[in-house]
C-alpha cells in the first residue's frame, strides 16, 4: 500500500512550476514534519530510480526529470547552444570556486579588468546572482552561483565540482600549465 504522504510529495513535485526546497514542501503540505517529509522524499527517490523519470535534489530543490538514458527520446528540436567567451567561462569557474566574490576579487584573481557585460551574461543565463554587499569600505556588490547553475551543470551542490586532480585527469589544465611555461619561456628570453 501506497504511503499517504509518499502521494502527497508526488503529486505537490509533479504539480511545481519549479523545484521544491524542504521548506516549500512542509509549508505546501501543511503538517507533515521535515523528518517524515526526507523519508517520503527518500522513498519516492527510490521508487523512480529505475523508471523514465527521476526523483533528483539539485542545489536543496527536489524536483522530477528524464531518466538521463532516455533524454534524447524527448528532444524535439536541437537546442541551440550559446558558447561562453573565454573571460565569462573564467569568470564563472572563479564566482564558482570563491563565492561570495567582489568584481575587484575577480578581478586581482583573473589579473585583468572584468567586462560587465560579461557578468550580465551570466546573470542573464541565470547561472549568477548578486548575493549582497561586502561590509568592507564602498560596500562593494557580491556575486554567488544559483541553483539554476547547479541544475544545469549536474551538480548537487558546490562540493560536486571537480578538484585540481580531476581538472588534471581530464587534460584541463595541461593545457594551461603548456600555455603557461610558453609564456615563462618568452619572457625569459
Amino acid at each position: 500500500m501506497t504511503d499517504p504522504l509518499e502521494r502527497a510529495v508526488e503529486a505537490a513535485l509533479f504539480a511545481a512550476e519549479e523545484p521544491l526546497a524542504l521548506d516549500d514542501l512542509a509549508q505546501c503540505l501543511g503538517d507533515a514534519s521535515k523528518a517524515d517529509l526526507r523519508q517520503a522524499l527518500a522513498g519516492l527517490e527510490a521508487q523512480y530510480a529505475e523508471r523514465g523519470i527521476h526523483l533528483v535534489q539539485r542545489g536543496g530543490r527536489w524536483h522530477f526529470e528524464t531518466a538521463p538514458d532516455l533524454a534524447h527520446l524527448l528532444r524535439r528540436t536541437r537546442e541551440q547552444t550559446r558558447k561562453l567567451s573565454r573571460a565569462a567561462t573564467e569568470i564563472l569557474a572563479i564566482i564558482a570556486y570563491h563565492e561570495p566574490v567582489s568584481r575587484a576579487e575577480i578581478e586581482a584573481i583573473r589579473g585583468v579588468q572584468t567586462s560587465s557585460g560579461t557578468l550580465d551574461v551570466l546573470m542573464e543565463e541565470g547561472w549568477v546572482r548578486i548575493a549582497g554587499r561586502r561590509e568592507a569600505p564602498g560596500r562593494p556588490t557580491i556575486y554567488a552561483t544559483t541553483p539554476e547553475f547547479l541544475d544545469h551543470f549536474g551538480l548537487t551542490s558546490r562540493r560536486d565540482l571537480p578538484g585540481l586532480a580531476e581538472l588534471r585527469a581530464a587534460g584541463l589544465l595541461d593545457r594551461l600549465d603548456d600555455q603557461t611555461g610558453e609564456a615563462n619561456a618568452e619572457g625569459g628570453n
